[in-house]
């Protein structure tokens, strides 16, 4: 009798062993569909009592609740088909660049898009990211401005320079833009002011009140004295006005005697250098433009050629050859954009949201180029420089 007994308890005991891992296959199953749903029991349950804590062998070791943890992975077991459901029906942003440089795509384009990735958007994902270039000739601007909003864009992102967020602007009065370095925003008629823009754009400002007379100052630092300094500018530029003003104010104040050399053509440019150089200047300064910005490598070499000390605005320069710039953090700009198109598609108005001034700067000093024009850097700047090239 006791030996049928025996029999049928183990039969039972199989058929309930079978049973639970039947269960516990399910249970697993559910689990897995959602890894993180364990991490987040562990996670939560470290901070609850009852924890049982201990080392063995240099292994961690966490007892929790039963209930507690039963609770949880099956909350987030459940959860996980809506989550998957969500993650299908994700909206798609449709995200347009319009650049004016040639290579934007592979440096100020690219910090933006890698800041949009990491708030989250992510290509052939959840955004579609439209990028067009103008390769270095303004002409072209308007019509690809008006090719990218026929594409209708969630936002349009306004390169380097004023001339692309004009053109932009030209080309749409409801689709939001977010400019990335405008010097004068204001003054360009691109927003009514810096803290209420009232218009479909914002952005950042590349300029800050005192970073001219700033470059002058680092200027009058590496070449002391009275001597003349003289700058390059192109007059046709929208913010280059403002700029020189600015610019010559600095020099009052330093004492400094300024001569201005206009640059509308690549040939005029290299007159200005030549000009400069036959008038025994101590130094010359550029006032950003696309074209100069586009002969960067040229001017830079023709500066070392004529013995000249050229203060840049954008480490580009001194990275290929140039002496010495100072200047806005230019792809910390357009990170600072990617933010901006974030709030917007989150649903925040561009009219809302201020424009804003830059404020990291940078100071970076070539010394080879330094040896090669017989100039000594006091270790004073040395010290400051964020970036010395050797």
């Amino acid at each position: 009798m006791s030996d049928k007994v025996s029999k049928k308890d183990k039969k039972t005991e199989r058929i309930n062993l079978v049973e639970l891992t039947r269960r516990h296959h399910d249970t697993k199953t559910n689990v897995d569909r959602c890894q993180c749903a364990v991490r987040i029991v562990v996670h939560h349950c470290r901070g609850r009592e009852p924890v049982d804590q201990r080392q063995n062998a240099g292994a961690r070791h966490v007892t929790v609740r039963r209930r507690e943890f039963i609770g949880i992975a099956g909350g987030a077991a459940v959860a996980w088909p809506l989550g998957a459901h969500a993650q299908q029906k994700a909206r798609l942003y449709r995200i347009a660049y319009l650049a004016l440089l040639r290579g934007e795509n592979s440096s100020l384009a690219q910090a933006l898009r890698e800041r949009l990735h990491q708030l989250g958007y992510i290509e052939g994902n959840n955004m579609m990211f439209d990028y067009r270039s103008a390769d270095d000739r303004p002409e072209r601007l308007s019509q690809l401005a008006m090719e990218l909003v026929q594409t209708s864009p969630d936002v349009i992102i306004a390169g380097y320079g004023t001339l692309t967020a004009k053109a932009a602007k030209a080309a749409t009065t409801t689709t939001p833009i977010v400019f990335t370095n405008v010097a004068d925003p204001v003054g360009a008629g691109l927003v009514q002011s810096l803290n209420r823009p009232g218009t479909n754009l914002t952005g950042l400002t590349s300029q800050a009140p005192e970073i001219v007379g700033k470059r002058l100052q680092i200027l009058n630092e590496l070449i002391p004295g009275n001597g003349v300094v003289a700058a390059l500018m192109n007059p046709d530029t929208p913010a280059s006005a403002a700029v020189l003003k600015e610019l010559r104010a600095a020099a009052e104040l330093l004492s400094k005697r300024l001569e201005v050399y206009q640059a509308r053509t690549v040939d005029e440019i290299r007159d200005g250098i030549q000009a400069a150089t036959k008038m025994r200047a101590a130094a010359l300064l550029t006032i950003d433009d696309p074209l100069i910005l586009s002969l960067k490598q040229e001017i830079a070499d023709l500066s070392i050629k004529a013995r000249l000390p050229i203060m840049f605005s954008f480490k580009g320069f001194v990275e290929v050859g140039g002496l010495i710039s100072f200047g806005t953090d230019r792809p910390q700009l357009n990170r600072r954009a990617a933010e901006l198109v974030d709030k917007i598609l989150q649903g925040t108005k561009p009219m809302d949201i201020p424009v804003e001034q830059p404020t990291k700067f940078e100071l970076v000093i070539n010394l080879k180029t330094a040896k090669a024009l017989g100039l000594t850097v006091p270790q004073s700047l040395l010290a400051r420089a964020d970036e010395v090239i050797e």
